[in-house]
């Protein structure tokens, strides 16, 4: 069983091999020629890195809570109310100190 039109039906020439072999000697030797010239061209590369106003102020704000002082006695003793059931939130406090933390950071919508 024979296939027709196969590759366009024409006659297929052989490889030559010493040709094919030139061209890849060729290619190669253009590349590293060309790869040579943009090393030597070009300046060694610098790297940069720029932080905005935000990104500094919160690096701030994380160095500054890191360094305060946390009264570890307050925090066990609260830890442990909590674990009990023992802890009780003042809901109405807790509106009263929401409330005005955002008065604070959007101001009053009157």
């Amino acid at each position: 069983m024979s296939i027709n039109n196969v590759n366009g039906g024409g006659v297929k020439t052989p490889i030559d091999n010493q040709k094919l072999s030139q061209q890849q000697v060729a290619n190669n030797n253009t590349g590293s020629q060309q790869a040579n010239a943009s090393q030597t061209a070009s300046a060694p590369r610098t790297d940069s890195v720029s932080l905005t106003s935000s990104a500094q102020q919160l690096t701030q704000v994380q160095k500054k809570s890191s360094e305060a002082p946390v009264n570890q006695d307050k925090v066990n003793k609260l830890k442990e109310a909590i674990q009990n059931g023992d802890y009780k939130v003042n809901a109405e406090s807790v509106a009263n100190k929401l409330t005005a933390l955002e008065t604070e950071i959007f101001g009053s919508k009157r």
